[in-house]
């Protein structure tokens, strides 16, 4: 009885010892306020969203040859698409019309039902083509 005892406290001991390295392994990474290269990332956006508030919707931290280059690249599009005087921002507005069905005459059917005939026939005879194989 005293050897059961002391061989269930050995599996309690080793449960309790696991349980106690998996919340040690947790309460680590809680209790760190940020990752410091996550921290550079954070402080990285907020300082580009301030500047690009500052500089009115232009491009941050622009030179001038990289300005030139956008401007010449909007002209190259506003003439390939000939987008002058479109708002682009806007989504288009489709309209849909439905085609006039006519009625169908009486030659035209028999035209539907002889073209239905002609693809049975050709669809039997490829049955028939099909080769047989006696395995």
């Amino acid at each position: 009885m005293l050897t059961r005892i002391v061989s269930r406290l050995g599996a309690v001991r080793q449960t309790v010892i696991q349980q106690a390295q998996r919340n040690i392994g947790v309460t680590a990474a809680a209790a760190q306020k940020t990752d410091p290269i996550q921290q550079l990332f954070v402080d990285k956006v907020r300082e580009y969203s301030q500047k690009s508030k500052s500089a009115g919707g232009k491009l941050v931290d622009a030179t001038p040859k990289v300005e030139l280059s956008l401007k010449e690249e909007l002209e190259k599009i506003d003439r390939i698409f000939g987008a002058t005087g479109k708002d682009m921002t806007q989504f288009p507005s489709f309209t849909f019309s439905d085609p006039d069905l006519g009625a169908l005459g009486l030659g035209e059917v028999k035209e539907i039902q002889q073209a239905v005939k002609e693809s049975a026939v050709a669809e039997a005879q490829e049955e028939d083509n099909t080769p047989y194989f006696d395995y």
